[in-house]
Parts: structure tokens; C-alpha cells; sequence
């Protein structure tokens, strides 16, 4: 483990990675699993090794709001700042494909931010990226319109998958973008009309999202 945690996480100190190695809990994770949902105790940070997990919130009817992924050499910025506080997770997140991770005993994180540099700039720099991210995610239900707002969640789409062709249904999208499958699939119509897209069952080719 030592070799794939220096291969990914080069930053931090050899005695931070023989910690790691030392306490945490290796796991293989299939696709659509939930790792974190609200209300329930975090009773450790997952620190992801490969694969991508999604981040969201969802309401009393089920409807989601769309936070970030995270992807291989990334944490949950939500998990990390319930380190020190009441442990309580307000998000859910779940599984995209198969994840390798790691899990991190929540006592660890406190002491690792007082005794290694590289986890204190680690954790600030996530607070940063994923505050910066959120920030966008509000800047675009406030103030694009759903045609902005689906072209953009194709890109971010696309890239956690690192492929020109998403595995997604029309109606997990909507629920992402909190509007109906019908306004998608329209939407979607629409963008391929165009050439930007390419439709088949459950699954979009990205062709040109600059089209």
C-alpha cells in the first residue's frame, strides 16, 4: 500500500504515509453504493484511491441537488470539516463505478492537522477547490438558464468519467439539475439537433460541446 499511497498522494511526508498505511481500512466499493447519508454519524473519512464518488443533497421528495464528485487523490471536504465538529453528515454521497478506498479513523484528522504540513495544506486546499466549486454550482442555478445548466453538467459528467460517453439516464440528470426528465429529454433532443451530442439507451456521446 505504501507504494500506491506515495504513487498518489506524492505531498505528504514518508511518516504521514506509514500512518495512513498503518490505520486505515482498505476497501473495494461497487458502483451505486451509498457511503455517506444525512443524519447519519461519519465514523470515518473516506480518502479516495480510484473511482468517483458523487456528493449531493436531497429534500423530503427525493430531489437532488448536485455538489461535486470526488476522484482518485481526493477527500470529502463535507467529511473533513465534520472532523471536529458534531460528526453528523448533512450529504450523501455515492458511488459512480468501482472505488478503491481508504478509510481514515476521524480521530486521526485533527492530530494529522497539528503534526504534518502536508495534511494541513491538504485539507485546506480542499476546503478551497470544493468551496470554489460550490460556489459555481450557485452561480449557475442562480443565474443560467437550464439550456447553460445542462451543457455545463455534461462537461463535469464527462469529465469524472474521463470519457466522451456518459453512462446516464435522462431522469438521473433531471434529478441532478432538480427539474423534470421531460425537460431534459427535450433539452437533450435539442443539443443533438445541433451535433453536439450523440443519444442512445442510457448513455450520451459527447460529439462537440462547443457546437
Amino acid at each position: 500500500m505504501i507504494e500506491e499511497l506515495r504513487r498518489i498522494f506524492s505531498q505528504f511526508e514518508p511518516e504521514l504515509l506509514q500512518e495512513i498505511s498503518s490505520v486505515a481500512i482498505l476497501e473495494e466499493v461497487p458502483a451505486n453504493t451509498l457511503l455517506m447519508d444525512v443524519g447519519l454519524p461519519i465514523r470515518s473519512m473516506p480518502l479516495i484511491l480510484s473511482g468517483n464518488v458523487k456528493i449531493f443533497r436531497e429534500d423530503e421528495d427525493g430531489r437532488e441537488l448536485f455538489l461535486y464528485y470526488i476522484e482518485g487523490g481526493e477527500a470529502c471536504a463535507l467529511s473533513l470539516i465534520c472532523s471536529g465538529r458534531e460528526r453528523i453528515s448533512k450529504i450523501k454521497a455515492i458511488t459512480m463505478d468501482q472505488v478503491r478506498l481508504l478509510r481514515i479513523p476521524m480521530d486521526k484528522m485533527d492530530e494529522w492537522m497539528r503534526r504534518y504540513s502536508s495534511w494541513y495544506l491538504f485539507v485546506l486546499e480542499t476546503y478551497q477547490f470544493r468551496l470554489e466549486g460550490m460556489l459555481h454550482t450557485i452561480d449557475q442555478i442562480a443565474f443560467k438558464n437550464m439550456d447553460e445548466r445542462l451543457l455545463n453538467h455534461l462537461r463535469v459528467l464527462s469529465e469524472a468519467a474521463n470519457s466522451y460517453v456518459i453512462e446516464a439516464t435522462h431522469r438521473s440528470i433531471a434529478s441532478e439539475l432538480g427539474t423534470s426528465r421531460e425537460v431534459i429529454s427535450r433539452l437533450l433532443k435539442r443539443l443533438e439537433h445541433r451535433g453536439v451530442i450523440a443519444l442512445s439507451r442510457n448513455h450520451i456521446k459527447i460529439i462537440d460541446l462547443f457546437a
